[in-house]
């Protein structure tokens, strides 16, 4: 058994499973085991929210979603499983967008990557998110993987600030 399960899954297939993801991540030898799941909030900057529309770069996506396993094996491992899955099209408030689950040995080492595997899915998977809001209107908002050097209007202050809330792309 590999010990990385990722992948995008379009919301016509159906909903991401945050239960299949801690059994994929369990293991007899594991004591700690960690999940992030993020869902859609019904209020962003003020605005009140009705759903959101993911879209994405699939197999660049699937590349940071495996680098980030990988790397988390790497520091935190050798003995690390990890799941990650994003939702792609339109989700509803209250819908999960993303899961990220981690066993490990150890529950130090089990928070340590599920939040480095997150972390790196939200600043460097190449996923858009458009919010629909309740007065009609939809933005594209930029997705942290386009924060920073010369990517126009920058709301970076907008998503550092938005790690505890939510899975802003």
């Amino acid at each position: 058994m590999s010990d990385l399960e990722h992948f995008v899954r379009d919301v016509s297939e159906g909903a991401l499973d945050p239960a299949a993801a801690l059994d994929f991540v369990s293991d007899p030898g594991f004591g700690g085991i960690t999940m992030f799941v993020g869902k859609v909030r019904d209020l962003n900057h003020g605005r009140r929210v009705l759903g959101v529309s993911y879209d994405m770069f699939d197999p660049l996506a699937l590349k940071v979603f495996e680098r980030a396993a990988a790397e988390a094996t790497a520091r935190f491992g050798p003995r690390v499983r990890v799941h990650v899955s994003h939702a792609k099209g339109r989700l509803g408030v209250g819908d999960i967008a993303v899961v990220v689950a981690a066993g490990t040995p150890h529950r130090d080492e089990a928070f340590r990557a599920a939040r480095a595997v997150i972390e790196a899915v939200k600043h460097e998977a190449p996923i858009w998110k458009q919010e629909h809001y309740e007065d009609g209107d939809s933005v594209w908002s930029e997705g942290c993987s386009l924060c920073g050097g010369d990517a126009g209007p920058s709301h970076e202050h907008d998503h550092d600030h938005d790690h505890d809330h939510d899975h802003d792309h």
